[in-house]
């Protein structure tokens, strides 16, 4: 999974001054050991960098002596913390479409996670995974206070709590207690190898109308979203956002229609945005697949061809063609460098340096 220092929403951290004032940490003490401005984030729509997140969890955990200020903050949290995001759910016609809503912009809430949501026969699940790597304390501090914000929205939305399962791929915290007293809440810890929450409801969601549906103003509140996802693309890059989501999904796609959907674009417009910066889908496609193949030749057991099989390729020698194009070296001749690379720098010598091509 990629390291990237991208930009996230300072509102929600903003909260943590009322948390840790319990406990006897001021606020502006903690910022200004991390060279920030007591009012650095005030403003309403102020981002902070992802390494400023994981010094700010950090700080305030080791100056508070808690390890629980995920699920402090996430209680905290409201419909309306999330902006135009949460005015869009409180707009939606029933609970489930209010999910729908926030599953389509959740990179406006929280853009270093994804939310899927998945239907099954016995009720509705919200799947919520890391975007980008980050350190196990702040992954573990992002998962609970999702988890518990996400616990309050639904509350909020039907007006009571409703019988949840809660999946951490995390080992129990101390604090495992606090999970055990939560209404209608049953929580389970280290189910999954792969990080991420998730979250089982009945299926009475996709049925419970919202009182406070209104067409015009869900209308408002798409198009304000759409708006404003459209500047956080923009300001990245799309290249950038295009090039990481297909690294985290691997295995062969999305699909150019399935990338601009995840966009609210379509595939015409995001290949055009991509050709303003000078790149094509395609291209993009072709480079994470050759990462994704180097990470796998060099650190997996799998088999060339179960490796071009888990790239989407149903031919061994289409795989090794296009990775040929990249590397200059066949698969396997790249596997037996890596291997000779991880022996000689077991023994103290200097690896040699690898030289990548660009495709032709």
């Amino acid at each position: 999974m990629p390291m990237q220092d991208l930009l996230v929403p300072a509102r929600y951290y903003r909260r943590l001054d009322e948390i840790l004032l319990r406990h006897g940490v001021e606020f502006r003490d903690l910022l200004q050991q991390m060279s920030l401005p007591a009012d650095a984030l005030d403003a309403p729509d102020c981002s902070l960098r992802l390494s400023q997140v994981e010094r700010l969890i950090a700080l305030a955990e080791r100056l508070s002596g808690r390890s629980d200020l995920g699920f402090d903050l996430g209680s905290l949290l409201t419909l309306s913390t999330h902006s135009f995001v949460g005015f869009g759910m409180l707009a939606s016609p029933t609970a489930y479409e209010a999910l729908r809503f926030v599953s389509r912009y959740f990179a406006l809430v929280m853009p270093s996670f994804r939310l899927s949501i998945v239907s099954k026969p016995r009720g509705e699940e919200l799947r919520f995974t890391p975007a980008i790597a980050m350190s196990h304390q702040c992954l573990s501090f992002h998962m609970e206070a999702i988890a518990m914000a996400a616990l309050r929205d639904i509350s909020d939305l039907v007006g009571r709590p409703l019988p949840t399962r809660l999946l951490f791929s995390m080992n129990a915290p101390k604090h495992v207690e606090r999970y055990d007293k939560l209404r209608d809440v049953t929580a389970f810890f280290g189910v999954s190898s792969e990080p991420g929450i998730t979250l089982q409801f009945s299926s009475e969601l996709r049925d419970f109308k919202l009182p406070m549906q209104d067409k015009n103003a869900l209308k408002v509140a798409e198009q304000r979203c759409q708006e404003k996802l459209h500047q956080t693309r923009s300001a990245r890059g799309y290249s950038d956002w295009v090039s990481m989501t297909l690294r985290e999904v691997g295995n062969g796609g999305p699909s150019l229609v399935e990338m601009a959907r995840l966009l609210n674009l379509s595939p015409r417009t995001l290949n055009r945005y991509l050709q303003r910066e000078g790149s094509n889908y395609r291209a993009l496609a072709a480079q994470a697949q050759y990462e994704i193949a180097c990470e796998r030749l060099g650190t997996s057991l799998l088999s060339v061809t179960e490796i071009a099989y888990s790239l989407g390729y149903t031919d061994l020698s289409n795989f090794t063609r296009a990775f040929r194009q990249f590397a200059g070296c066949s698969p396997s001749d790249f596997r037996k460098a890596s291997q000779l690379n991880k022996s000689e720098a077991a023994a103290g010598k200097p690896a040699p340096e690898r030289t990548r091509r660009s495709p032709r």
